[in-house]
């Protein structure tokens, strides 16, 4: 096991792994640009070492300026969260001729898993649905013409994406040419890589996704499922599990294909198998995420299982114990995002309490929120027994939290635990005006 981890990341996510590793016992390293010379997990850290100014670009991505902060200051691996380097083959491979490890999948992996046209195709070999689509388009005549082999409307996507960006929905030859024009240029300005591909548009869909976690020696469990269909322009606002829409039949179908395909595809640590869900009850391969989730921890409150530990450990090359029989998959788990609608200074934070409610944050009073990162200020998640109860505890949790000084999501996510169709759970893609 590790002695000392540095963790290139910030917010919430940042103190989650610091949190993990204090219980584990081994030391942490905080990295932070000067913008968050203040932030909560700079205090929690054991050592702590400003790498840059407030762009991300010269802090968080300065994928040197970490190996060196790393090197310097003993750790042995790095854990990179989620976003900034969590998916960078080549800084991955940057660990590791530094003798660092990177706490994740190998770059070999990321990069034969990274490009979401070239996944399809191996996912496919495994049994599991794919939608139809196509490998990387180079031009706006490929496109036109893959499009109408297809069959209108069709999906224009980043094959480096992730986040939402890089997507168009295109419902017409007349809209392919601007939609492909700005997909690449956003795809190049976000992940430095303009290739994109395109895929046949399911609607009315549910977005399920599975989590699994897999290790150097063979073993692999799935972790249930997360139904994340409410989102706005493909960002996700809230997640549960299980989804109220697969039957019990269907997640165990689903979990045994999805645990055989990690296996038959080499995948080593936590990663998860992206759906659509038709009106059908047909599961259809998306992409896969090589990577800790956002919405990871509404699964670790269904299963009692600590997915940062396990991505610890299995980076160390320790045996993964758990089999698919023991994971506990009962009662529900509901995770609201809280979003900042504005910059400024908190001036108040009160946090809901109680049994099985969590907040993960990187808020204290006087944290100032910046326009230069992500607008995530936390995730609120509940468990229950039944989803009626769950549904209950997380609208007493939302009334009970209060951050002033910004603008935040809070009344929204109230809004949408006590919407009737969020209720019935007979909600799809639609939800939040997506077309």
């Amino acid at each position: 096991m590790f002695s000392k981890i540095l963790i290139a990341n910030r917010g919430e996510i940042a103190v989650r792994i610091i949190r993990a590793c204090k219980e584990m016992g081994v030391a942490t390293v905080a990295v932070y640009s000067e913008e968050d010379r203040n932030a909560l997990h700079v205090a929690l850290a054991d050592q702590s070492y400003c790498i840059g100014g407030a762009e991300a670009s010269g802090s968080y991505l300065n994928e040197n300026q970490i190996i060196s902060t790393a090197i310097l200051a003993g750790a042995q691996a790095i854990h990179p969260g989620y976003g900034f380097l969590s998916e960078n083959a080549h800084f991955a491979r940057m660990c590791r001729k530094n003798g660092l490890v990177f706490i994740g999948p190998d770059p070999e992996s990321m990069e034969r898993l990274s490009d979401k046209a070239v996944l399809k195709e191996l996912i496919r070999d495994t049994g599991l649905s794919v939608i139809p689509g196509t490998k990387a388009v180079t031009s706006v005549e490929e496109a036109r013409k893959a499009a109408a082999r297809i069959g209108y409307p069709v999906m224009l996507k980043a094959c480096a994406g992730g986040g939402g960006r890089g997507i168009r929905l295109i419902h017409g030859a007349d809209e392919l040419e601007d939609a492909y024009l700005q997909a690449t240029a956003e795809a190049v300005s976000a992940f430095g890589d303009g290739s994109v591909y395109l895929e046949k548009y399911i609607f009315p869909a549910r977005h399920v996704e599975l989590q699994i976690l897999a290790d150097e020696h063979g073993n692999a469990v799935c972790l249930g499922d997360r139904d994340c269909s409410l989102q706005r322009r493909n960002q996700k606002l809230l997640e549960e599990t299980p989804s109220p829409a697969v039957s019990e039949e269907q997640r165990r179908k689903m979990i045994d294909l999805a645990v055989d395909a990690v296996r038959k595809i080499g995948y080593v640590g936590a990663g998860t198998l992206e759906f659509l869900l038709d009106q059908d009850g047909n599961f259809w391969f998306m992409e896969m995420n090589v990577r800790l989730q956002v919405e990871h921890c509404v699964t670790e409150m269904l299963t009692g299982i600590d997915l940062v530990k396990w991505q610890i450990r299995i980076a160390a090359g320790i045996p993964l114990n758990i089999t698919q029989e023991e994971i506990r998959m009962t009662g529900s788990a509901i995770e609201c995002r809280i979003n900042a609608g504005s910059c400024g200074m908190l001036k108040m934070l009160h946090v809901p309490g109680g049994p099985s409610v969590r907040f993960d944050t990187c808020l204290v009073q006087g944290t100032v929120v910046s326009p230069y990162y992500d607008s995530l200020l936390g995730k609120l998640i509940v468990f229950a027994k039944t989803r009626e109860e769950t549904l209950r505890k997380m609208r007493a949790a939302l009334c009970e939290l209060v951050i002033e000084g910004i603008q935040t999501n809070i009344v929204e996510q109230l809004r949408i635990v006590e919407d009737e169709r969020f209720i019935s759970g007979n909600y799809d893609l639609s939800f939040m005006g997506n077309r």
